[in-house]
C-alpha cells in the first residue's frame, strides 16, 4: 500500500508546474522512476503476497474517429436501402430488395427516354404495362359498377377510382352487393303496373298513349301468355294446300343448306399488299414500266440465287411471269392462295387473291395481263381482274380442272379452254357464260392444253399415255399419237420458233415433237439427265430458244443446251421437288423457279 502511496504521490508531483517547465527531460525521468518503482514493487511482491501490482493505463498508436461522421454515413445507408434505386448509377453497393428493384421511377424524366420510361423496362407502346390476375367475376363486377356508379375499386384493392361522391353516397357498394332498400324499392317498382291496372285511373293521361312507357308496362304480356285461347278447327282446302307448299319449300331449302354445306362454299375475296394502287400520275400499279426492254437477243444461263419471295405457306404449284415485261409474277400455292409479286423494284407481295377452298392446281394470264385465270382443286374456275382482284366470274363443270387456258389471239380472249378429270377439254364462252364445245377423245384426265400453228390447233396430253391434237373448234382428233414405250407427259411448252414441242415425259426426259403436219418426234434431240418420273415438272424454253430449262424431283433446275443436247448446267434451288421454273421475258439471263417448299426463287 505504502508503494501505491507514493505512485500517486510522484504522479501528482509530475503534473506540477516544475515538471511541465522542465519538458521532454521530466517525463523521461519520471518514466525511469516508475520503471524503478515498478521493480521494487515486484520485489516485493514477491516477497509479500497480500500486495498487488500496479498496472498502467493502455495506450492506443490508432488515430481519433470522428464519430460524427460515422454516424452520419450509417444513417444514409440505412436511408439508401428503403430508398428507390437511381436509374442512372452503373453499381448498388447493398443487395437491394424487391420493392426498390420494381419501384417506379420518380423524378420528371429519366435520364435515358424522352418519355420517362427506360427502354429495358417496356413490354408497351406506352411504356410499362404489368400484369394482374383477375378473376372474371370481380372484373365484371367492378366493370359493370363503374358504368353504373361511375366508381370502382383498384385493381390493388388499396383505394377507389372515378367518382367519389357518388362512392361516398352509396357506401362504396358495387351492382352486386345491393342494399335491402333497393332491393325493396325495385319490388315495389315491379308490382306497381300491377296496381296500375287495378286502378287506371290512379296511372295518369300516359296510360291511353300507345307510345308511352306507361301504356306499354300496362299492356305487356309474358311471351307464353295466350297459346291456349284458340282453339284449333279444321283447316279449310286452302289452308292446307298452303301448308303442303310450305313443307315442301323448307325441305328443298334444307337440302340445299346441306349441299352448300358440303360443298363449303369459299367467299372471293382479295388483299393489297403495296403502298398505293396508283402512282402520282394515276398509273395502276400493273402497268409495266416504261423503259423495261430486252437488252440483246442472246440468253445466259443465270449463276447466282438474287431473290427468295416466300409467302406460301405450302408448296407452290405453278408461277407465270407477267406477258411481254415480266415485272410481276403470279404464283398459285397449295394453300388455296393465288399471289402476285413484283419483280424490279420491292420483290414484295403486291396482292393476294382468295377464292378457293382447296389447292390451285394451274393459272393462266389473259394476252394483256389485265386478267387472269385460276383452276382449283375446289372444281372451280375463277377469271379474277388482275387489278383490283375481283372475281368477273366462275366457271364449274363439277370436276377438278388440270389445266386452263385462254385463246391467244385477241379477239377470242372470251374463249376459255380448260382440261378436266373426266377426260373432257371444256371450251367456255366467258361473255354468255355457257359451254360452247367439248372435247371428249381422251382416256384419261387432260393435263396440257398448248396452241400451235397460228392458234389454229391445239395440242393435248393426258393421263393415257398419248398425245392427241385438234382444230380449235372442231371436237375430231386430227392427229392421235400413241406409242407402246411411251409415257404419260404432264407438261408440254412450245419453242419460240413454233416449230418444236417440249414435252415432259415421266420416264425422266424430255421429247421434242414437230408442229408440222405429221407432228413426229424428233428422234435426233432428247434431253434427260433429271429425275422427274412421279412430278408434273414444268419445262420452258429461254426467249432466244437456245436453252431447255426444268425442274425435278430433287430440288434441282437442269440447263440443256437446245443444239447440242447436252446438260450446261443444274442449280440446286428447292428442298424437295421444284416444281416449276420460268425464264423471265425481258431479263436474258434471270430464271425464277418454285417448288414444294412453298418457296419462289430468283435466279
Amino acid at each position: 500500500m505504502d508503494l501505491l502511496r507514493g505512485y500517486t504521490e510522484g504522479d501528482d508531483d509530475n503534473d506540477g508546474p516544475e515538471e511541465m517547465s522542465r519538458g521532454g527531460g521530466g517525463e523521461g525521468e519520471s518514466l525511469e522512476s516508475a520503471a524503478a518503482t515498478e521493480g521494487e514493487g515486484e520485489a516485493e511482491g514477491s516477497s509479500s503476497p497480500d500486495s498487488s501490482p500496479p498496472r498502467l493505463p493502455a495506450k492506443s498508436s490508432a488515430p481519433r474517429v470522428d464519430d460524427t461522421t460515422l454516424a452520419l454515413a450509417a444513417a444514409e445507408s440505412a436511408r439508401a436501402i428503403h430508398r428507390p434505386l437511381d436509374p442512372a448509377q452503373h453499381a448498388v453497393a447493398f443487395n437491394p430488395t424487391y420493392d426498390q428493384l420494381w419501384a417506379p421511377i420518380h423524378g420528371p424524366a429519366h435520364p435515358f427516354a424522352k418519355d420517362g420510361v427506360a427502354q429495358g423496362m417496356r413490354n408497351h407502346k406506352l411504356g410499362f404495362v404489368e400484369d394482374a390476375a383477375i378473376q372474371p367475376f370481380l372484373f365484371d363486377e367492378q366493370y359493370n359498377t363503374f358504368h353504373k356508379y361511375g366508381y370502382a375499386t383498384d385493381p390493388s384493392g388499396l383505394s377507389y377510382v372515378g367518382d367519389l361522391e357518388t362512392l361516398t353516397k352509396n357506401q362504396a357498394l358495387s351492382v352486386y352487393n345491393m342494399p335491402q332498400q333497393e332491393q325493396k324499392r325495385r319490388r315495389l317498382q315491379m308490382k306497381a303496373p300491377d296496381a296500375e291496372e287495378a286502378d287506371p285511373s290512379a296511372a295518369g293521361p300516359e296510360v291511353e298513349n300507345p307510345s308511352s312507357d306507361e301504356w306499354l308496362l300496362k299492356n305487356r304480356k309474358s311471351p307464353w301468355s295466350g297459346k291456349n285461347e284458340v282453339v284449333q278447327g279444321e283447316l279449310t282446302e286452302e289452308q292446307k294446300k298452303y301448308a303442303e307448299e310450305h313443307a315442301e319449300k323448307k325441305a328443298e331449302k334444307e337440302r340445299g343448306e346441306g349441299r352448300a354445306g358440303n360443298k363449303a362454299e369459299h367467299s372471293d375475296k382479295s388483299t393489297f399488299h403495296g403502298k398505293e394502287e396508283r402512282d402520282y400520275q394515276g398509273r395502276s400499279w400493273i402497268e409495266p414500266p416504261k423503259d423495261a426492254k430486252p437488252k440483246n437477243d442472246h440468253c445466259y444461263i443465270p449463276k447466282r440465287w438474287v431473290h427468295t419471295w416466300s409467302g406460301h405457306t405450302k408448296g407452290v404449284a405453278a408461277i407465270r411471269f407477267f406477258p411481254k415485261h415480266g415485272h410481276l409474277l403470279l404464283s398459285a400455292g397449295m394453300d388455296s392462295k393465288v399471289k402476285i409479286w413484283d419483280v424490279f423494284n420491292s420483290g414484295k407481295c403486291m396482292r393476294t387473291y382468295m377464292g378457293h377452298s382447296k389447292a390451285v392446281r394451274d393459272i393462266s394470264f389473259s394476252i394483256d395481263g389485265t386478267k387472269f385465270l385460276s383452276a382449283g382443286y375446289d372444281k372451280n374456275i375463277k377469271y379474277w381482274d388482275t387489278e383490283t382482284g375481283k372475281v368477273i366470274s366462275t366457271f364449274s363443270t363439277g370436276k377438278v380442272p388440270y389445266v386452263v387456258k385462254l385463246n391467244p389471239d385477241e379477239d377470242k380472249q372470251n374463249i376459255l379452254l380448260a382440261g378436266m378429270s373426266d377426260k373432257k377439254i371444256v371450251q367456255w364462252d366467258m361473255n354468255s357464260g355457257t359451254i360452247t364445245q367439248e372435247y371428249d377423245q381422251h382416256l384419261g384426265a387432260v393435263n396440257t392444253i398448248t396452241f400451235v400453228d397460228n392458234n389454229r390447233r391445239f395440242v393435248t396430253s393426258s393421263d393415257d399415255k398419248s398425245l392427241r391434237v385438234w382444230e380449235f373448234g372442231i371436237p375430231v382428233v386430227i392427229k392421235y399419237i400413241s406409242e407402246p414405250h411411251m409415257h404419260s407427259m404432264p407438261s408440254i411448252s412450245l419453242h419460240p420458233n413454233s416449230n418444236w414441242l417440249a414435252a415432259q415425259s415421266l420416264d425422266n426426259q424430255i421429247l421434242i415433237y414437230s408442229t408440222k403436219e405429221r407432228f413426229q418426234l424428233n428422234k435426233k434431240k432428247r434431253f434427260a439427265g433429271h429425275i422427274a418420273a412421279g412430278y408434273a415438272c414444268q419445262v420452258n424454253f429461254s426467249p432466244d430458244g437456245r436453252f431447255v430449262i426444268s425442274g425435278d424431283g430433287e430440288g434441282k433446275c437442269w440447263f440443256w443446251d437446245w443444239k447440242s443436247c447436252k446438260v450446261f448446267r443444274t442449280l440446286k434451288c428447292h428442298e424437295g421437288v421444284c416444281i416449276g421454273c420460268e425464264w423471265h421475258p425481258l431479263e436474258q439471263s434471270k430464271v425464277a423457279t418454285c417448288g414444294w417448299d412453298g418457296m419462289i426463287k430468283y435466279w
